[in-house]
């Protein structure tokens, strides 16, 4: 039984680290179809029991299982993703699953229990552990509220069995883990980025015996890995389902209502455009449309739940470009079939309003600790969205590529919170 553990509940994937009793942090493996990983996807799948004796009983499944269940029968499911990124909105209190009402906070315990039960033996009893979770500098939405996201965060870990933990800034704790290269003094701005949130933190360390740590400013902001694929999608899929299109009424064109593509684009917000009033909006505008059968097929997608698979071939892409000056992005479902190849360079201009508001946070993480880009003398970026190429050049010209080192994008968070989780027991 490890003494510490660090929690890094993420909008995509989820991660527990565990302090062992030599010292040494590592994360927990989870065994999926692929293989052997450190990362639990951060989905809830709900059904009903059709037959047996637990006929119409409720049923969840969480991370790769909730990825099978939903496979096995999307339409007979319903899939629960990004639960993170809700946390700072007042206006989202619970949803309907199946005739049940379920708060925030119920499904994101449900989900850490399911993480809890999954991680097998490290941390499968909390006994007197004690628990460090992340949160970002600033929670994703539009006039989030930082407060009411950290206590309905606070409140789910507790309905998951975590009422005593601490929590620490996601990005001070990917610092935590690179500090331990540190051979001397260094100012270190620490760039993390998740699935919807960009934090970013400029640290003191002090190595050696009596390690010092003093954070002196952060900035963060509600976008990163989830607002690039929204591009992608935006650009590439939405025009072949109708975005830009016009539809007559009375013999005048109207555009296409460019609402239907920005829930669609979004993928945590899919789900909720299968309200029957949406669905009906969208089947009024494709009897007067140009195109009927765009607007069919974006219709068929949603009806069929085709979420996950759309957005795991947009995810390959956006990987694939991190590499390669273009990718091809394919994906068929019934009679819609997209196959076209995507540039690098378009790419990177569909997100140059993003890579703009990253660079703006920089700034802000600067000023924030009251110093310029001189007093930096390490910049450490971790998480999905760091390898992509952009956001790399976006620092090196910034700071100098010498400066820039990057790593662990999927488990430095958690191990830096068990790291951090240490320190607080040893004080």
């Amino acid at each position: 039984m490890a003494d510490v553990i660090g929690i890094d509940f993420g909008t995509t994937n989820s991660v527990i680290a565990l302090r062992q009793a030599d010292g040494q942090v590592a994360s927990i493996r989870y065994a999926t179809g692929s293989g052997v990983v450190d990362t639990f996807r951060s989905l809830l799948c709900f059904w009903a029991e059709e037959t047996g004796p637990s006929r119409g009983r409720l049923q969840h499944a969480a991370g790769p299982q909730a990825i099978e269940a939903y496979l096995d029968d999307p339409l007979g499911c319903r899939l629960i993703m990004s639960m993170k990124s809700y946390l700072a909105s007042r206006s989202f209190s619970e949803t309907r699953i199946f005739g049940r009402a379920f708060g925030l906070e119920e499904l994101i315990s449900l989900f850490l229990r399911s993480l809890l039960a999954s991680s097998g033996g490290g941390a499968g009893k909390l006994g007197d552990a004690h628990v460090v979770a992340g949160r970002p500098v600033r929670f994703v939405g539009d006039n989030a509220d930082d407060e009411l996201a950290e206590s309905r965060l606070r409140k789910a870990f507790g309905g998951a069995g975590w009422s005593g933990l601490d929590f620490a800034l996601e990005p001070e704790a990917a610092g935590h883990r690179f500090a331990a290269t540190l051979d001397a003094p260094a100012n270190v701005l620490v760039g993390d980025f998740g699935g919807g949130t960009s934090d970013f933190s400029l640290i003191r360390f002090e190595p050696g015996h009596a390690k010092a740590v003093r954070a002196l400013g952060h900035a963060g902001l509600g976008i990163a890995g989830d607002a690039f694929d929204y591009r992608i999608i935006d650009n590439v899929v939405s025009p072949r389902l109708g975005k830009g299109d016009s539809y007559r009424v009375m013999g005048t064109a109207l555009p296409v209502p460019p609402s239907f593509y920005t829930s669609f684009a979004r993928w945590h917000r899919l789900s909720l455009m299968r309200a029957p009033r949406t669905m009906r909006e969208i089947a009024e505008v494709a009897r007067a449309a140009d195109h009927p059968e765009k607007l069919q097929h974006l219709m068929q997608l949603v009806e069929d739940e085709t979420g996950y698979a759309l957005y795991q071939a947009v995810s390959g892409v956006k990987a694939a470009l991190s590499k390669a000056d273009s990718a091809v992005l394919r994906f068929r479902h019934g009679g819609f079939l997209l196959e076209e190849e995507v540039q690098r360079a378009d790419f990177e201009r569909w997100i140059s309003p993003e890579l703009t508001r990253i660079a703006g946070a920089v700034d802000q993480a600067l000023a924030d600790a009251g110093v310029g880009p001189e007093a930096v003398d390490r910049v450490f970026l971790t998480g999905g969205t760091s390898l992509v190429p952009a956001v790399r050049h976006l620092f090196e010209n910034r700071f100098g590529a010498g400066r820039v080192a990057h790593g662990g994008e999927f488990v430095s968070v958690a191990e830096g919170l068990a790291l951090i989780g240490a320190e607080r027991v040893a004080a």
